[in-house]
């Protein structure tokens, strides 16, 4: 765990404000490429105080998935029929990987592989995309129970194939797809659900 230096004196500046920085430091450079120069540049804190609001760059990076699903997350709706569902839960991340302030989702590319120092880190956003593929599964069993897909449909294999997409929506959005670009991903969602209900697409 990457430990900051502390110090004895006084804190002095508001934590929510600092997070936020540190938020969109990791979500431009992730979790091993936000430095801790470039987490006190963007917070214009020093190691100590950052080790006073936060213990460690990992709790700091818990903190800031936290900040970010609750500002910036979103989850497939449940008062839709499925097929509209999709549609809007891929158009909107279209929309928001491709918008600023970050580029991209950072529960997707924020960290996916890292050392031993980061394990702790690692886990958190590996609980996030499990959760979003959970509310796919789930999404996805619903819409069976409903008859909106055939009681036979592989849910496990859809809802994987479209937490796929979105993951790889948001890699390419960090590597400057726009979103003309990303709505072709949208599209190819729509066309897999309509091919394994068995409609027209």
């Amino acid at each position: 765990m990457e430990k900051l230096r502390r110090a004895g004196r006084p804190r002095s500046f508001d934590p929510d404000a600092a997070l936020h920085s540190a938020l969109l430091v990791f979500w431009e450079h992730g979790y091993e490429g936000a430095s801790m120069a470039r987490l006190q540049e963007a917070t214009g804190l020093t190691a100590p105080q950052l080790y006073r609001a936060f213990e460690s760059k990992e709790r700091l990076f818990e903190r800031a998935v936290r900040l970010y699903q609750n500002e910036y997350g979103f989850a497939i709706r449940s008062d839709l029929p499925l097929a509209e569902a999709v549609d809007e839960y891929f158009d909107r991340a279209a929309r928001e990987f491709s918008a600023e302030p970050g580029r991209g989702c950072l529960v997707s590319t924020g960290l996916l592989v890292t050392g031993r120092d980061g394990e702790a880190a690692a886990a958190v956003v590996r609980a996030e995309r499990e959760h979003a593929l959970a509310g796919l599964r789930g999404r996805i069993a619903d819409a069976v129970e409903r008859g909106e897909l055939p009681a036979g449909v592989d849910a496990e294999g859809l809802a994987r194939a479209l937490g796929a997409l979105i993951q790889g929506m948001s890699v390419q959005a960090h590597d400057g797809a726009d979103y003309e670009d990303l709505a072709h991903i949208a599209g190819a969602a729509g066309a897999l659900l309509a091919a394994t209900a068995g409609v027209p697409g």
